[in-house]
């Protein structure tokens, strides 16, 4: 959908592809995938440009993280695709949030942001197991996102919703 360099600060050849190896398993993300990557982080939920870089190094068991020089520009192209928006927070910070167009950009590309959260998942030491689970977590944060965005709830509706949420858990809980 979007061209390979989009950036308008001159910052492609600086900070393009460099940073995003993943030691001895060769490059961790495909062109594009960081994006991705991190366009879904923030749909779960607002998050600071340091907030994104510990969450990947997190999910990756520690393996890797991804440098400032990666990860800022990346958040600046989001933004300037209309892709998510910055808010200042406490001190110079930018809290970084999903628009609409992110989320239907994520659905889109929803086989990608899966295939990515699968490979993660593998690489942060997951069992044979945890690549399945990790789309099916990636589903049920994309449905929910989607049906929230529409808006409109009524009561039967929230108490539905809540209901499978919460035999998920239960069930997950007796697994």
């Amino acid at each position: 959908m979007f061209g390979h360099h989009h950036h308008r600060h001159g910052s492609g050849g600086r900070f393009g592809g460099g940073g995003m190896r993943g030691g001895r398993s060769g490059r961790m993300f495909q062109h594009g995938d960081l994006r991705l990557l991190i366009l879904a982080l923030i749909a779960e939920g607002p998050r600071h440009g340091y907030e994104i870089i510990r969450e990947i190094e997190a999910r990756l068991g520690g393996a890797y993280a991804p440098s400032p020089g990666v990860v800022y520009p990346t958040l600046t192209m989001l933004e300037e695709l209309g892709l998510v928006t910055a808010q200042a927070t406490e001190g110079n910070k930018r809290q970084y949030t999903v628009t609409e167009a992110g989320t239907a950009n994520l659905a889109e590309n929803r086989a990608t942001v899966d295939a990515i959260f699968a490979r993660i998942a593998e690489a942060g030491g997951g069992g044979d197991f945890s690549p399945r689970i990790v789309r099916a977590m990636a589903n049920l944060r994309f449905a929910l996102k989607l049906r929230m965005g529409r808006g409109g709830l009524d009561e039967p509706q929230a108490s539905r919703i809540a209901a499978a949420l919460d035999a998920a858990a239960a069930e997950i809980e007796r697994s």
